[in-house]
């Protein structure tokens, strides 16, 4: 059954009518820019096939009801206890899937304070695998924010709707993300990423070329789930703000590479390490959007392997799951490739030949096997548009 149909059946099943509509946002690959974005650098995704539904009816009372396909029970509320909800970041008082979707109810209501909304009842179902660091958080904020933006005649942007989710995951969650998923999410274009300015929210489309040059993105899950709200991805912000105000600048996005030398006789090994990923990363970003407008997607293969290097020893967050889906996707002959999303477990990614696909998921799932770790999910993914109306 299509995620679609799962959303409408669930709906239909627990509320006993049929849903007004169904909206869909999509997840996303990172071709290039790893936790850039919370230091307001540069990133470059793309929003992907895989989406996360939501259908979706008015009531006539203030109750917000959210069930999930992968739930047992739904969640439900009177939208004038959204603000008791989320006293502080994290402090869930309901369980913390649906605070997704309550907390952009909630981060909408906060972005339209003359909005005079009624209930809903919502239900959600999604292909886009989890915990695989191709933001299935976004697109669940992203589905709910289309479906509640038109029910309650919010009319407003897709920015504002990515703002919105952002405010939802990190204050309503407690994951403290940046903004590049929501963009992502909200802005995907078929065949084309996003280059997107994280401190002014400027964005681009840059065409991919990966169909035309007859490449395609395997994406790596490997099945090692991860989570943006605790621990790791929480130093690692940390690190890259005291490198700032050890820099004396508002956020690393007023450094570059050329500042590593002063980093350097500034800081303790760790920090310096976390700067210099940041610093270089912005690099890769700017470089691998004038590869593609000037050479095409052939041409950014060194940076993607630069970039995993850079998250490896440098930021530390890959794992060995992930550096051997690299290092062997590598040695099969891609293009490039590098671990993609926050990290910590996750997905690979891969740009590798059209008719090596095969070959190349083979070879990753025997090297998993002849390792000892569980077995990888392969697939690909192409550069697909963003929030729509399904139904």
């Amino acid at each position: 059954m299509t995620a679609l149909n799962a959303a409408r059946e669930l709906f239909a099943d627990l509320y006993g009518h049929e849903a007004e509509g169904i909206w869909s946002a999509p997840g996303r690959v990172n071709l290039i820019g790893e936790h850039t974005d919370y230091n307001e650098g540069y990133v470059l995704p793309f929003a992907i096939q895989q989406r996360t539904y939501a259908a979706a009816s008015l009531r006539d009372d203030d109750r917000i009801r959210v069930a999930s396909t992968f739930a047992d029970e739904p969640v439900e509320v009177s939208l004038s206890d959204l603000d008791t909800l989320f006293p502080s970041a994290g402090d869930l008082r309901v369980p913390e899937w649906s605070a997704y979707a309550l907390g952009v109810a909630w981060a909408l209501l906060l972005a339209a304070p003359d909005a005079r909304p009624t209930g809903v009842d919502i239900a959600i179902a999604s292909d886009v695998p989890v915990g695989a660091g191709l933001s299935s958080s976004a697109a669940i904020e992203g589905s709910v924010a289309s479906a509640l933006n038109e029910l309650w005649g919010l009319d407003l942007d897709p920015v504002t709707l990515a703002q919105v989710g952002r405010r939802a995951e990190n204050e309503a969650v407690g994951a403290p993300t940046g903004i590049m998923d929501q963009m992502a999410s909200m802005l995907g274009q078929a065949d084309a990423a996003t280059f997107l300015d994280c401190r002014t929210l400027e964005t681009r489309s840059v065409p991919t070329g990966f169909t035309g040059e007859g490449l395609e993105v395997l994406v790596i899950d490997t099945q090692v789930t991860h989570a943006h709200s605790t621990g790791g991805y929480r130093e690692r912000r940390a690190s890259c703000e005291r490198g700032a105000e050890l820099l004396g600048i508002r956020s690393l996005r007023d450094a570059d590479v050329s500042d590593l030398l002063r980093a350097a006789e500034l800081m303790d090994d760790v920090t310096f390490r976390r700067v210099r990923h940041i610093l270089t990363e912005n690099q890769r970003v700017l470089d691998t959007v004038s590869a593609l407008d000037e050479q095409g997607p052939r041409a950014i293969g060194e940076l993607l392997v630069a970039s995993h290097a850079s998250m490896r020893d440098d930021f530390e967050i890959s794992v060995p799951e992930l550096d051997l889906a690299v290092d062997t996707a590598l040695a099969q002959g891609a293009i490039g490739a590098r671990m993609t999303g926050g990290g910590f477990g996750g997905a690979a990614i891969a740009l590798i030949e059209h008719e090596a696909v095969e070959s190349v998921s083979d070879a990753v799932v025997r090297a998993f096997a002849d390792a000892g770790f569980g077995a990888p999910h392969v697939f690909t993914v192409h550069p697909a548009e963003g929030p729509r109306r399904d139904a």
